[in-house]
């Protein structure tokens, strides 16, 4: 009889129902971005500058940043825990660096939180094109001739000729 009275007490004790009225353990909450995940996502696709040396090597991937944020919202620390180099790694740091997250207060306590971030760098075809076209260049040649009547033939002494030339790399100068 007394081994099924502590079986019952102990029952009591664990059952689910007292577990779901229990306060939370921690009064300590997450940082959260303004906007949530979604303005995040906006945030760093808006930001984003994805670097030349990468465009120039066809270089794609994820980029995974460790961060720690303090009591007052601020990025504080950055770390690369996987990067795919040619500037994307650096570029993903600004943009975490960046971030500003909610402040809280927490009773006075100084909180530090550590996160991580997954930042995509993925060519689309417009940056190719962009790319591809960009050093391209050509002129175009067309004469201008006053009206006149269409019985008569134009007379080339009085037609201008006239070149314009478009390039489409803006490092290029004119010569």
């Amino acid at each position: 009889m007394t081994r099924r009275f502590f079986y019952d007490i102990i029952q009591t004790i664990l059952s689910p129902s007292l577990l779901k009225n229990r306060k939370p353990e921690s009064f300590i909450k997450q940082p959260t971005y303004p906007g949530g995940v979604d303005e995040l996502n906006k945030f760093i696709t808006s930001n984003l500058k994805y670097p030349q040396e990468a465009i120039e090597n066809n270089i794609q991937g994820t980029v995974s940043i460790d961060f720690d944020i303090d009591v007052f919202g601020e990025i504080i620390l950055t770390k690369v825990k996987h990067g795919i180099g040619y500037g994307c790694d650096e570029e993903a740091v600004r943009l975490v660096k960046l971030l500003q997250f909610s402040k809280r207060k927490y009773q006075g306590v100084h909180v530090i939180f550590h996160r991580n971030l997954n930042i995509n760098f993925k060519l689309n075809t417009a940056t190719k094109l962009a790319e591809s076209e960009k050093t391209q260049s050509f002129v175009i040649n067309y004469t201008v001739t006053p009206t006149t009547d269409s019985s008569t033939p134009p007379n080339p002494s009085t037609s201008n000729i006239v070149t314009i030339q478009i390039n489409l790399d803006p490092n290029q100068t004119n010569k």
